[in-house]
Order: C-alpha cells, then structure tokens, then sequence
C-alpha cells in the first residue's frame, strides 16, 4: 500500500466536515494543481490520447489515479496513460457527458466526479483575472485576512515553481483613496506574469471566501518598491526551479501551450 498523498489528506478533510465549503474548495484546488495519471484504451498518438472509458449505471467516467502504482493496481498489469494536471483533465472532459473516476478501488480518496461537476472545475480553473493599473500610495502590513487564504496562497505558489523568486503580501493605499491587498512577485520569468495572476485568483477562489479581492503586481528584485515591500510584507518563498533535464519531456500535456487533444 502506497503512502497518503496529499488528496488523500485533502479528500479525509472534505468526508471529515462535508458542511464546510472551505474543506470542499481545498479538495477541488489539490485535484486540479496535481498531476494525475489518466488511464488511456491505447498509447498517445503524438498530442492525440484516447481514454478508457467505463460505462456505470448514472453515465460513462475515465478514470485518473495520482500515483501510477496505484493505476496498476487498480488494472492488474502494466496499462497505457497519460500524465496530465488535473486542469487539464477537467478542461479536456468539459462538455464530453464523461465524469471523472479518481483512485478508484484502490485508495481512502476513491471519488466520483459527475459530469456537471467536471464542467465547473474546468470553467473554475479558466477564468481569467482582470489587468488594470494603479498607484500606489502607501504599503503597510497585511491586516485582517483569513488563515484559510494564507494556507490557500501557501500552497498554491508552492506548485509555481521557477515562475518568480518570491511573492511579498501587503495592504495598499492607491491614488484616489482605494484601499486592499496586493501580492506582488519578484522578479517573475517574462512571460509567465498572467500564470502567477492565475494562481493568486486561484487560491482566492479556493480558499471559500465569498468576497474579497487581492490585486496582485510584478516588480524587480533591485526596485525600490521591493525594498519597501521586504520591510512590511509578508514573503512567501515559491521553490527553485528543477533542473531542466528532467522538464524537457515530450508527453502528452507537458507544454502549457499546447493541451493534448481527445481522439
């Protein structure tokens, strides 16, 4: 038996308390940040992935495991799959009538995603943050947020790895009067700024809070602004990047850009 992973810890959470929609968002995020192995009825094509699919009394399912021994398992013998982020999974079924089939048979997260619920994690995982710009006047410390989206943040920018050197979370005061939250990367890779917007909006998302905003910005490890931003912020550190002889894989869902496509 293999050791709990972290859906097992997020699934046990969301049985312990099924009332808590914070425990039940937090389940979804890890889902949808883990990569999952997705059982397929042949070997990848190129981009192209045909999963197995199983036929059950209330509608048709594939199924995805988040360790292959536990795939294995579950099929006996060495099967075809693909290993793809949970995202990409909801984003590949949405609109298919196909639910989504997790450790089946073989773990304490054994679940059920129904079609419907597939579609909502896809549209969840979408969105898409606004770009706007502002001045700011005046940083302080951050103030009065909830542990539940500290522990959100914490997480989520544990998953951006080798995107920024690290993230400090501060209130502000903008020209004009506005007041909030800002979290702002240091030093992001070019090109990756809308992923860590994401990813903040995500963990907001997940967290279960039902209103609030956190803006977030991008600076430069020798600007001013980071220098204030160290005095008061809160840091998160995001890991350092792996080396690149294990990034450089050709499998079906490895580049961002271009998602495998459904045969």
């Amino acid at each position: 038996m293999t050791e709990l992973t972290p859906l097992d810890a997020a699934h046990a959470a969301m049985e312990a308390d099924p009332e808590n929609d914070a425990t039940r968002l937090a389940f979804y995020e890890r889902l949808g940040d883990a990569e999952l192995f997705l059982l397929l009825e042949e070997e990848a094509a190129g981009d192209q992935i045909k999963p197995l699919i199983f036929e059950i009394p209330d509608g048709d399912l594939v199924l995805v495991f988040d360790r292959t021994e536990r795939l294995t398992a579950f099929t006996g013998e060495a099967a075809p799959y693909a290993a793809l982020s949970g995202r990409v999974v909801a984003g590949l079924l949405a609109g298919e009538a196909l639910g989504l089939g997790l450790n089946l048979d073989v773990a304490p997260s054994a679940f059920v995603l129904p079609p419907e619920g597939v579609t909502w994690m896809a549209q969840t995982f979408e969105h898409e943050p606004d770009e706007v710009e502002a001045q700011i006047s005046e940083i302080r410390a951050p103030a009065g947020l909830p542990e539940a989206l500290l522990t959100a943040l914490d997480a989520k920018l544990a998953t951006a790895m080798g995107l920024a050197r690290c993230a400090y979370l501060v209130s502000v005061t903008y020209e004009g009067g506005g007041t909030g939250h800002m979290l702002s990367f240091v030093d992001a890779v070019p090109g990756a700024e809308t992923a860590l917007a994401k990813a903040a909006g995500e963990a907001l998302t997940f967290s279960g809070i039902e209103a609030g905003a956190m803006d977030v910005g991008f600076v430069g490890a020798q600007d001013d602004m980071t220098e204030r931003l160290a005095r008061v912020g809160l840091r998160f550190d995001l890991p350092e990047p792996v080396e690149m002889s294990q990034m450089n894989r050709a499998a079906p869902g490895s580049d961002p850009e271009k998602p495998p496509i459904l045969k």
